[in-house]
């Protein structure tokens, strides 16, 4: 069974734990390595001296011919080779050893009158060793209650740094995540979203990082905001202001003579008034006053109407047959492979497909199929695919590339459409060529309705076998 990591697992709080932790031990361990060897050579040292000093107290003894005190006497057993052999060599030495299951602390001098600097054993004979044992197991005692205590009092403090180092952290971290979520809102396109961090309302606190961040992002969110409303309102004025001469305009040219010229100025007084028009869309895309008009319908007749209203609109035949799941249309075919019920705006659905149609035509080649699967709906044609910044970051006003035709603004105003349906519209580029547009529409089959009477619902007549 896998555990489930806690949401803030990885996050800047815990590499703060981590480095606090690692830090505290550092400092426990550096402390506590200071105070063992100084009082561990504090103890050593006294129970070196009260050896040494019970050595000389038994050497004269020894030499006066007296009984020697405790622990004293000549070669004692237990008295260790290392120390007894720097006896024999005339010289004095301590040492910590176990004795009998105890720890001791020995010192030992020469015995036979040779004081220690010279280094010679007497003559004829092996040397001998006077050695006085000392109970070493308080002090031994001593220095591991000392380690306990360190290990103790080390892990207290590393844990009470660790929990307060934590809280403060966690306060800053939450601080963070809040602006973060702030700033993906406004990428998100809520330009009202702000921190409003209260250590910013209050002068008398004290500013730190975190609310310099803060400030920072909500005088970016609220700059942005003034400048796309001053964009927006600019546009929607151009587009209002727009109407009104290009209606007068319209309508000249409508009493002009028939003839090239002005066939040429119709034209022209066409495309301005679709490029006002758009401007109006997408200035109320931009302000967020769409609002939507649901209703259930049948993407594969969506689809084909679409295709039929392109034909009529351009003049070119059209045999896209409600009751096939095939037909053409201005060069489109429509494939429904699965037919799919889906509750949405009938209007701006048309709005979208029109666009990415028209787009096909305008910058592809033919064929352009539109493909009905299920909720999903692809218009692909067969010219040399979108540009690489449209597939990258998706499509920019007024950016067209290549000399191509029109204004930029059929797949600007199409992927605005789609997000106010809450579609998904992707683009790519097919492997083997050809531009792909990707409507992805969120599908909730509505209940079946079946007649009193047994007869199939009109909105199911005329489907291909194995449409939905």
């Amino acid at each position: 069974m896998r555990l489930a990591l806690p949401r803030w697992s990885g996050t800047l709080a815990v590499k703060a734990a981590v480095f606090i932790t690692v830090m505290c031990c550092a400092l426990a361990a550096l402390l506590g390595v200071l105070v063992h060897v100084s009082v561990t050579h504090r103890t050593v040292g006294e129970a070196r001296d009260l050896a040494l000093s019970r050595l000389e107290d038994a050497t004269a003894a020894f030499e006066a011919g007296d009984t020697l005190g405790p622990g004293a006497g000549v070669d004692p057993p237990g008295l260790p080779a290392a120390l007894r052999d720097l006896a024999v060599a005339g010289e004095r030495g301590t040492m910590v050893a176990e004795h009998r299951g105890r720890p001791t602390m020995w010192a030992a001098g020469p015995a036979d009158g040779e004081r220690s600097g010279r280094g010679v054993p007497p003559a004829g004979g092996r040397g001998r060793a006077l050695a006085v044992a000392v109970d070493y197991a308080q002090s031994a005692r001593t220095i591991e209650a000392l380690d306990n205590a360190i290990l103790w009092s080390s892990a207290l403090a590393i844990g009470a740094t660790l929990l307060v180092g934590a809280f403060a952290v966690t306060r800053v971290t939450r601080r963070l995540h809040a602006t973060a979520r702030v700033a993906r809102r406004i990428s998100a396109g809520d330009l009202d979203a702000r921190v409003d961090d209260p250590r910013t309302k209050d002068p008398s606190r004290p500013q730190d990082e975190v609310a310099a961040v803060a400030v920072a992002l909500d005088s970016m969110a609220a700059s942005l905001q003034g400048k796309l409303l001053s964009e927006q309102r600019f546009t929607a004025d151009v587009a209002h202001e727009l109407r009104t001469p290009l209606t007068g305009l319209h309508a000249a040219a409508e009493l002009l003579p028939p003839g090239r010229p002005t066939e040429l100025v119709r034209d022209r007084v066409a495309a301005l008034r679709t490029l006002t028009e758009d401007l109006l869309e997408i200035s109320r895309l931009d302000t967020g006053r769409e609002r939507l008009e649901p209703d259930t319908e049948d993407l594969g007749a969506v689809a084909r109407r679409v295709v039929r209203a392109a034909a009529a609109s351009s003049g070119a035949p059209s045999n896209a047959s409600p009751g096939t799941g095939t037909g053409t249309g201005t060069g489109t075919e429509v494939r429904v492979v699965r037919e799919a019920r889906v509750e949405t705006d009938r209007r701006r659905l048309e709005r979208v497909l029109g666009n990415l149609v028209a787009n096909a035509h305008l910058h592809g080649r033919a064929p352009v199929v539109l493909t009905v699967d299920g909720p999903v709906v692809t218009v692909r044609d067969h010219g040399d695919g979108y540009p690489e910044y449209l597939t990258a970051h998706g499509p920019q006003r007024f950016r067209t590339e290549g000399g191509a035709k029109g204004h930029g603004l059929g797949l600007t105003i199409a992927a605005g459409q789609a997000e106010v349906l809450g579609a998904r519209l992707t683009f790519s580029n097919a492997p083997d060529g050809g531009a792909v547009a990707t409507l992805t529409l969120p599908h909730t089959p509505p209940p079946e309705t079946v007649p009193r009477d047994g007869t199939t619902p009109p909105g199911d007549r005329g489907l291909p076998d194995g449409a939905a």
